[in-house]
């Protein structure tokens, strides 16, 4: 029975672990300056907490897309707003200019929601091994698309005017890989030998690529 338990525990254990923290109290307001290091943020004193710490202002101000990519990411994440440690959420304002790429990324640890508020969107997701198919859509404004939790995806406006989106993640720190940043403009960088047999690339192409400026956009 004793190893009957221990195998159950080894099963669900890891899916106990993909999640955010579930709150055992009404909040837990992070404590950024804690020297103890935990999975997320430690609490401080409740009887210390304000209405600010669970407040961010400024999301209605247009991001600057005068970028090589087109587009910009403002986040509101645990790091905006201390109030969401433990609660699971954030989300995200995107900005695009006309022709401006969210690059190809994923969120390690969210499912996005996105809503577009302004504009027109070419959006979609791609699966993993062994099928990698793509799921993609063009939305207008009010249209919602949803991207599960760690598989690669983007959006691109396909339109002549400027773009906003609204996204929701189910994580107070959903990270992102922005996967050109991550596989070209990796420190230090990964061999140019594998790049190139990865990408069936010559190795004077991937040197190219591994120079140009890679920028992140959260």
């Amino acid at each position: 029975m004793a190893a009957l338990f221990l195998f159950l525990l080894a099963l669900t254990s890891p899916l106990a672990l993909a999640s955010d923290p579930s709150p055992l109290q009404d909040f837990c307001v992070a404590d950024e300056m804690s020297p103890v290091f935990v999975n997320g943020f430690v609490c401080k004193d409740p009887k210390l907490a304000a209405a600010d710490d669970f407040f961010f202002s400024g999301l209605d101000k247009p991001g600057n897309t005068m970028n090589p990519v087109g587009s910009k990411v403002t986040a509101v994440n645990v790091a905006q707003i201390a109030g969401l440690n433990t609660l699971g959420i954030s989300l995200a304002r995107i900005d695009f200019a006309p022709n401006g790429l969210n690059p190809p990324h994923t969120h390690p640890r969210a499912t996005e929601i996105l809503v577009v508020l302004e504009g027109v969107l070419l959006v979609g997701f791609v699966t993993s091994n062994p099928d990698n198919k793509l799921f993609a859509k063009a939305l207008n404004k009010g249209d919602v698309f949803v991207f599960p939790e760690g598989l690669i995806h983007f959006q691109f406006n396909s339109g002549a005017m400027p773009a906003v989106a609204l996204s929701g993640l189910s994580s107070q720190n959903p990270g992102v890989i922005t996967i050109a940043n991550a596989v070209f403009g990796s420190k230090p960088p990964i061999s140019d030998e594998v790049l190139a047999k990865a990408f069936q690339l010559d190795k004077k192409t991937v040197d190219w690529l591994q120079a140009q400026f890679w920028m992140s956009n959260s």
